[in-house]
């Protein structure tokens, strides 16, 4: 039962974070340029009517890294102080994807394009940390 926990807690957390990542990805690399050639209004309605559509995963991906991360951290106790100090880096990092990512999808924001960019870095460098935190601790 623990090993089909900890199996269910890694997939819920991984699809949370590509989740996450991926529709930032997506919408600063795909659909913010894709709305360039639109007039300022539309391209302006478009934002405003992808923002909506993004909103939910983007709170559903956050409680579910939210969920999967707590459990991971309370099941996984014991390591060395390096990994703690990548893991607090990787957390603040995480915090920084949570609190921008719920203002992206808030309405009427300006600066939508330029925040996913600093979502996508943080997001790109947290994968990273993972994959170190994973290969090597």
């Amino acid at each position: 039962m623990a090993e089909a926990l900890s199996v269910i807690m890694r997939w819920l957390h991984i699809t949370s974070m590509t989740t996450l990542i991926g529709g930032m990805l997506y919408g600063r690399l795909v659909a913010a340029r894709a709305s360039e050639s639109l007039t300022p209004d539309a391209r302006e309605a478009l934002g405003e009517r992808a923002a909506t559509a993004q909103r939910p995963m983007v709170y559903g991906a956050i409680a579910g890294l939210l969920i999967s991360g707590v459990y991971n951290i309370l099941t996984h106790p014991g390591h060395t102080p390096s990994y703690h100090m990548l893991l607090g880096i990787k957390l603040l990092l995480a915090l920084h994807v949570f609190a921008v990512g719920m203002l992206i999808v808030r309405p009427h924001n300006p600066r939508r394009n330029r925040m996913m960019t600093g979502v996508v870095i943080s997001g790109l460098v947290i994968i990273m940390i993972s994959a170190i935190l994973r290969a090597i601790f």
